[in-house]
């Protein structure tokens, strides 16, 4: 078996029969101090196994209350803090999550898009009972399926997904539900409102989060009312209204901003407000996402597999939520 690259650590939580399952496993490159949850200080002890993600940014929690982290590394913490961009993630502590929920639809030749072309084609290259393997050619339309808006997709100059920063790839999610508005106008806009209700029940945005518009129009894939396009050929579905993206962008530390229908944007609109205020700022989009019902307002953690292709404005995109 080949040895793990010399920058990756793996390790694990310790736990007992009596205590919770242990934590979904992931690499890192820090040494993590497993942890004893009898009441006990934190152990000493130090396994080569896997490290749950938050666990290093939870042990420095720990020992900052007992007076460990102090001095320079709290100067240091409150510095970060304060100087926190909109291009920039905030850095997070990453909550325990029990199962993970794919927010991405299967793309294909039928999936919709915006200008109703095809968004991919598949041509079979190599065939395993000929070739002894299977190899296909992708024709792909940047902008279709599940994909991201990258901030190069509607401004001059701007970053492409292959240069987002990871730790703007990684972030917490608010699903805003305006299914109930959504479902009796096809055309509603997700408004400031809406975000001052989400947040009388929920708290405060969360810093540095992606905020996603679950209308419930995923479940209209594979309908003409996904498109939801009239006899004059105008689309309509929600998006979000350009003055809750600039309640977003001016009030709020916000990363990112998602949407279950084709547009960031409402269907209708001409102007695409939202996309030309969000994207230059140097924040990303996601559209077309896929069962935001199944993810809770807040308190889940946002995946983006965003495509690392120089050059890109955007591209399909797998979304994954750690709930």
């Amino acid at each position: 078996m080949a040895s793990k690259p010399p920058e990756f650590e793996t390790f694990r939580w310790s736990t007992n029969a009596a205590q919770s399952p242990p934590r979904p496993m992931v690499r890192t490159s820090r040494r993590c101090i497993s942890m004893q949850r009898s009441g006990q200080a934190l152990a000493g002890s130090r396994e080569d196994v896997m490290c749950a993600p938050g666990c290093v940014e939870h042990v420095r929690s720990r020992l900052s209350r007992r007076g460990f982290f102090k001095g320079a590394g709290a100067a240091a913490a409150a510095a970060a803090a304060a100087t926190w961009a909109p291009g920039d993630a905030a850095a997070q502590t990453f909550p325990r999550f029990s199962r993970v929920a794919d927010l991405t639809h299967t793309h294909s030749p039928e999936f919709p898009t915006f200008f109703g072309t095809p968004g991919i084609a598949l041509k079979p290259l190599k065939e395993f009972k000929k070739d002894g393997f299977n190899l296909m050619e992708w024709t792909v339309l940047e902008h279709s399926g599940t994909h991201m808006d990258a901030p190069i997709h509607f401004a001059e100059t701007g970053a492409g997904p292959d240069t987002l920063p990871v730790s703007q790839l990684v972030v917490p999610l608010a699903v805003i539900d305006v299914t109930a508005n959504a479902s009796t106008n096809p055309d509603y806009q997700l408004t400031p409102g809406d975000i001052r209700a989400w947040e009388r029940r929920q708290g405060r945005l969360p810093r540095g989060c992606c905020v996603a518009m679950n209308s419930g129009w995923a479940k209209h894939v594979g309908t003409d009312r996904f498109t939801g396009k009239d006899a004059q050929g105008v689309l309509h579905f929600p998006g979000f209204h350009p003055d809750a993206t600039q309640m977003l962008m001016k009030e709020r530390q916000v990363t990112g901003m998602a949407v279950d229908t084709l547009s960031l944007d409402f269907g209708a609109s001409k102007d695409f407000k939202t996309h030309y205020a969000w994207l230059p700022s140097g924040r990303w989009g996601l559209e077309c996402v896929a069962n935001l019902d199944g993810v809770p307002p807040r308190g889940a953690t946002l995946v983006v597999g965003a495509p690392k292709i120089r050059g890109a404005t955007g591209g399909p995109t797998r979304v994954l939520a750690l709930v």
